[in-house]
């Protein structure tokens, strides 16, 4: 019962978790630690802390707390079925909700209604990229070797508005010139 209850807890969290994982912490806390006594606070916070500190996405800590469950329940093997669960429990109906809700908005591109939201997600979807440009840039001020950076931030912003190149080759070129040390 106790894989049942974690992974129906998951897909519920999974539904209302707009903003990322991050803002149902509250109520996986709740579950797990007071209601279920599946991890103490110590280890909760624990995960959690290890997860912020760890590259990598911010549902790394989804796994991890079905991994401190798993590992209180029967050691190795209970561990990765745990992490297992835990994260197809998050990441499956979420992913198979914008899955459809994609596939019904390309079916139904034409409508005004979806026009005027993909017109309207555009600025902020903008917006976001220039303000992590600006983020990343201006870290660069304190080793005093900003230039680089602004000129890549202005190149993709160039590209970006002259092209249809896709933004994932602009990440990964970006990425390219600093695992090289261009950048």
């Amino acid at each position: 019962m106790l894989w049942a209850d974690l992974f129906q807890h998951f897909v519920v969290l999974s539904m209302i978790s707009f903003g990322g994982v991050t803002t149902t912490v509250p109520e996986m806390h709740r579950y797990i630690v007071d209601y279920q006594h599946w991890l103490t606070e110590v280890e909760f916070t624990n995960y959690f802390v290890l997860a912020r500190v760890s590259p990598g996405p911010n549902v790394i800590f989804v796994g991890l707390l079905g991994w401190g469950i798993g590992l209180s329940a029967g050691g190795i093997p209970s561990a990765i079925l745990g992490a297992v669960i835990s994260l197809v429990g998050i990441l499956l109906p979420s992913t198979i909700a914008v899955g459809l809700a994609s596939h019904w908005v390309t079916i139904n591109k034409n409508l005004v209604s979806v026009q005027a939201f993909r017109h309207g997600m555009s600025p902020i979807v903008i917006s976001l990229m220039l303000s992590t440009g600006w983020i990343l840039a201006s870290d660069a001020h304190h080793t005093g070797n900003s230039w680089p950076y602004w000129s890549l931030v202005m190149a993709t912003i160039l590209i970006m508005m002259r092209t249809r190149i896709h933004l994932l080759w602009l990440l990964a070129g970006g990425g390219c010139l600093g695992w090289m040390g261009w950048i």
